[in-house]
């Protein structure tokens, strides 16, 4: 520091040149350099600092820039308390002198706490006045820390101690005296804490006498400066009481190793005692108990080994297998298994001994007499060993085979009386539209029958055929295979047009509400379909009600399916619309048949049973159902669900089709169909319309016709359901082929079609009339680029 002060630019400061320093602060500072204590000389008003090496350690960070600064500038975090003791020895008042203040500074960048003694002495100037003062100071922040923690230290140990349940104690080894004991002696040893503590003779004496020589052995061993715990009872000095406890001792050692006191904690472990009493009694009886249950358990309990060999099994072998238990132990049970179960068996085994358990395993055993023997295993793992217990269900396997082959009777009993009834309806309603067709030709075949009668008599053969085409239709939709043609719509906007129709279905004497909210309801369905289902559903309800009464309408949307005939529900969204009338309702004993095809409660022809049939099936076939609701002499509600979609994205329009003439002007058709009978009478139809065909009877002959580039043709026209490849499959390769070349379907019936759709091909229904077979034809033609 003297280095320090003499390279200092002391001019700047208020104190000047060290020449013209007063010989009082020269004095001072001679005196402090050389002193080995931390001091420090403030000079002046503003308390200028000077100081020594060891007063700079003190102050950390702010040496050595505190060298010459006010003594404000330096200590501005703890001005609040040193400036007014300053101020006082500058007044020339006594010195001050402070023991351990505690003071906040900022030595290193962040406040902390600190403690100092130190003093603070005037240095008078030649006329007695104060114009300094000397600091001497210590820091005591190491020590003061130290005093506190070994006093919270002392609480600490003292609150554990008078509040713990446990008795605490420290013995004086060389005086053999007490000089603690914890207050919960006087509630365990039922005995006052003075007694023992000038007694220690009396702790003896309390102990039981069994125990007495157990308990003072382990004191050689705590003075050898060993660790040990023993255990022995206390008879109580209140009330006699036999108690237990769990004493363990400890030495406390100085800071060189000697033995200084001894320590210990005495535990209350009496109910810990009657616990382990308690558990080793239930351990004997479940043991017994497992003993009795493996004597006695009806079915087979065993242990076995990872590698099949059994350890032990219960005599249930005998009553079950037929194998006494001595010629089970120590063999594998692949001397017991039915060889066909050899290798499941053993598979299970490796998957049992991996801890993963078994549940409800089943396999055979061999009894004695050469039989099998079902067994149904579960099982559990410890160690290399598996525990098994099996349960004979050779009796349950007989009962349910036999209760399997009897419903299976019942089903083919039930399939052929469902038969048998579709088998019925169709005859007579195809044979009803037979005789019209039959005597409408044998009319036609008469030279002389007037143009009128003929033209009435093919209009009936035209009529009967599309009632034939319906009646299919109908059947089809009632077993989902129904080709459909799905598209997004609103349903209140198509209701609304239904409601409208159903004016001239129901008759003026049936009034029609209809209920539907504000907003859109959009659904993906086959719009003719569904009209279909609401109109036959509507007439259901017209006949219900003898053409007098209430048919309400009623949509509801964003609701989840409920259950229905025994189907789970599902979660929404689904629109819900609803048909309710105030007819005569159904009787209990029909509701669960009306979806069945040509089941009707009308009278004979004013119905044929396939309407409601219609519902249910398009309804199935639209991922929704139907349900209903009737109370006899009150009406029925018809429900069909159908799942919500979101609105269809607007489509640009393309180009407007135009409905052209019948007729061809020789384009070339490759007409594709296994029908012999139906193939000639196409191409013949197709010839007659001016169209040059090529006939193919199956789609292999069809795409050698047609080579890689399929340049020879105008459009194909195929059946769906073929051998081989089918429509749909031909009508891909051609795509893929020639993208361009118009491609029509045509089908009767077609699961393909029903599960899948048309796949954007143009569909045409059979039976067809030649008007709907040439225009499909120019419609897809003239969607080829020219």
């Amino acid at each position: 520091m003297a280095l320090r002060m003499r390279a200092h630019d002391w001019e700047a400061t208020a104190l000047g040149p060290v020449a013209a320093w007063p010989m009082e602060l020269a004095v001072t500072v001679r005196t402090m350099l050389r002193a080995a204590t931390p001091m420090a000389v403030y000079w002046g008003s503003d308390l200028a600092i000077l100081y020594n090496d060891a007063w700079g350690t003190l102050v950390g960070g702010k040496h050595p820039g505190a060298l010459g600064r006010p003594a404000r500038d330096v200590f501005p975090e703890a001005w609040n308390e040193l400036g007014p003791l300053f101020a006082r020895v500058l007044r020339g008042e006594d010195a001050v002198e402070v023991q351990d203040q505690r003071l906040v500074l900022d030595r290193n960048g962040t406040p902390e706490d600190t403690w100092f003694t130190y003093s603070l002495n005037p240095i008078p100037d030649a006329e007695g006045q104060v114009v300094g003062v000397l600091n001497v100071a210590q820091e005591m922040t190491g020590r003061v820390r130290a005093a506190s923690g070994l006093v919270e230290s002392e609480e600490r140990f003292r609150s554990f101690a008078e509040n713990s349940a446990d008795v605490l104690w420290i013995a004086d080894p060389a005086g053999g005296r007490l000089e603690y004991l914890s207050p919960a002696y006087e509630h365990v040893w039922g005995d006052r804490r003075e007694l023992v503590m000038a007694d220690l003779a009396r702790w003896a004496s309390l102990v039981h006498p069994e125990d007495r020589e157990r308990a003072s052995a382990a004191m050689p061993r705590l003075l050898s400066g060993e660790t040990c715990t023993v255990e022995y009872r206390i008879v109580r000095a209140d009330d006699g009481g036999v108690r237990h406890i769990r004493d363990t001792g400890f030495p406390i050692r100085d800071a060189e190793g000697g033995l200084r006191r001894l320590g210990g904690i005495a535990q209350d472990v009496t109910e810990e005692h009657a616990r382990e009493e308690a558990l080793e009694r239930r351990v004997a009886e479940s043991t017994a108990e497992h003993d009795r249950v493996w004597r006695n358990s009806r079915d087979l309990l065993v242990v076995v080994g990872a590698d099949g060999v059994f350890r032990a099994v219960n005599p249930a072998w005998k009553a079950i297998l037929g194998h006494d238990p001595a010629e089970v132990v120590g063999r594998s049970f692949q001397e017991f298994i039915w060889p066909e179960d050899g290798f499941v068996t053993r598979t299970a085994l490796s998957y049992a001994a991996a801890a993963d358990d078994l549940t409800a395993f089943e396999n055979r055993y061999r009894h004695r007499d050469g039989t099998p023997r079902w067994i149904s295993w579960h099982t559990a793992a410890e160690g290399d060993v598996v525990y098994a217990y099996g349960r004979d269900v050779t009796a349950e396997k007989t009962r349910a085979a036999a209760l399997a082959e009897a419903e299976e009777a019942l089903r083919q009993s039930q399939k052929m009386e469902a038969i048998g009834q579709l088998t019925g309806g169709v005859a007579h309603d195809f044979n009803n539209l037979l005789t019209i067709i039959r005597w409408s030709v044998d009319f036609l075949r008469r030279p002389d029958l007037p143009e009128a009668r003929k033209a009435r008599y093919l209009d009936a053969v035209s009529d009967t055929v599309a009632r034939a085409a319906k009646l299919t239709g109908q059947l089809l939709s009632f077993a989902r295979r129904q080709a459909l043609r799905p598209e997004t719509f609103d349903v209140i906007e198509r209701l609304r047009g239904v409601v409208e129709m159903l004016d001239s279905v129901t008759g003026a004497r049936i009034r029609i509400v209809a209920e539907m909210p504000e907003a859109t309801c959009f659904v993906h369905a086959d719009v003719s379909q569904f009209e279909t289902a609401l109109v036959n559903m509507a007439v259901n309800a017209r006949d219900a009600m003898d053409g007098e009464g209430t048919l309400t309408l009623r949509l509801a949307c964003g609701l989840d399916k409920p259950a229905i005939r025994g189907h789970a529900e599902a979660p929404g969204p689904f629109a819900a619309i609803s048909l309710s009338d105030t007819g005569c309702g159904i009787p209990p004993e029909a509701l669960a048949r009306i979806f069945e095809p040509f089941f009707t409660t009308k009278e004979v022809g004013k119905g044929t049973g396939l309407g409601l049939s219609q519902v249910f099936g398009f309804a199935k076939q639209s991922g929704g159902d139907v349900d209903v609701a009737s109370t006899p002499g009150r009406g029925t509600m018809f429900t069909l669900y159908l799942p919500e979609v979101e609105p269809a994205k607007s489509e640009e329009p393309g180009p407007a089709e135009v409905e052209t003439a019948t007729g061809g002007a020789g384009q070339r058709v490759l007409v594709v169909e296994d029908n012999v009978e139906v193939g000639r009478f196409a191409t013949r139809i197709l010839e007659d319309l001016d169209y040059r065909t090529t006939w193919a009877a199956n789609a292999a002959e069809a795409l050698g016709w047609l080579g890689e580039d399929c340049g020879g043709f105008d459009a194909v026209f195929s059946d769906v359901v073929m051998p081989g490849m089918n429509g749909v499959e031909l009508a891909r390769e051609v795509q893929r082929r020639r993208p361009d070349l118009p491609v029509v379907l045509a089908s009767g019936y077609s699961h393909v079609l029903a599960r899948e759709g048309s796949h954007g091909f143009e569909l045409l229904h059979k039976p067809y009339s030649t008007e709907q077979l040439s225009r499909v034809l120019q419609r897809a033609m003239a969607r080829m680029p020219r």
